[in-house]
């Protein structure tokens, strides 16, 4: 690997690149990355020009980048999401049309909720979360499923870490974050109404591996959930999305069965 003389490879000099971007800001000019990176300002457009050589980034008519089309289709080859996402996506288009508003699929990335699918609709109400965005586990719905059926370690690092606050109702206390978390254990599902926005609760429920089809306690490979207004009638939710995360459980199980036709999943049926 190639290495610059402060000892840092090109390589990671270049995936710091990329992480200068966000989805907030998913257009950048050299100078911004430059900074943001740090980098001098002619290194970086040199391996920015590298970058967008190889298709990796993309340059816009105005002289800023953003990342390539070749960067994506790279990612989607061997994402270790997609088999969840395809098993999961027949039951987010029900999902969606039952509940009509935010329906999405998180997964543990470090220490955060990531958002590998969402479904939404004009008129919904207002959601923080987007494809490939990231949540404090201790703050939203899909986060506390996570954070409850994940290792213990993660748990105990979680609760000594800060707590930031989003709204009054954002938990921001360890001892009420760890009964939290034993109670979403207890009931199978979490409940958060105005902790991320004021207007909005998010209901979630854990999402199995293939083995959990037959009973079994496997681990909780996702987390399933639904953003719907604050209204008190969140609870609703809770029996079609287990309907749904049953489902997606199933689908992972036929698709790991080397006699089992490919397809992208059953017929979803949000009844069982």
């Amino acid at each position: 690997m190639a290495r610059t003389q402060s000892g840092e490879s090109v390589l990671t000099r270049a995936v710091r690149i990329f992480e200068a971007f966000t989805p907030d800001e998913p257009v950048l000019s050299v100078s911004e990355i430059a900074r943001r990176v740090p980098l001098h300002i002619a290194t970086a457009s040199r391996l920015i020009g590298e970058l967008v050589r190889h298709g990796l980034l993309a340059r816009q008519p105005d002289g800023r980048v953003r990342i390539g089309v070749r960067f994506w289709e790279l990612a989607q080859r061997a994402s270790p999401t997609l088999t969840l996402r395809d098993a999961a996506m027949p039951f987010l288009e029900d999902l969606h049309g039952v509940i009509g508003h935010h329906v999405q699929l998180g997964v543990l990335d470090g220490d955060h909720a990531l958002f590998v699918e969402r479904l939404t609709a004009p008129g919904a109400v207002v959601n923080y979360t987007r494809i490939a965005g990231r949540l404090n586990l201790h703050a939203s719905s899909s986060g506390l499923v996570l954070l409850a059926h994940g290792p213990a370690e993660l748990q105990e690092r979680i609760l000594a870490g800060p707590l930031p606050s989003y709204t009054p109702n954002t938990i921001t206390t360890p001892d009420r974050l760890r009964g939290t978390l034993a109670e979403i254990r207890k009931a199978g599902f979490a409940l958060c109404a105005g902790h991320i926005h004021p207007d909005a609760t998010g209901v979630a429920v854990p999402v199995r591996g293939a083995d959990g089809h037959n009973g079994t306690d496997s681990q909780v490979v996702a987390a399933l959930s639904a953003i719907v207004p604050n209204d008190g009638n969140a609870y609703q939710q809770v029996p079609v999305l287990m309907a749904a995360a049953r489902g997606i459980t199933r689908t992972l199980a036929a698709a790991r069965v080397p006699s089992a036709p490919h397809r992208r999943g059953p017929a979803s049926s949000l009844n069982g």
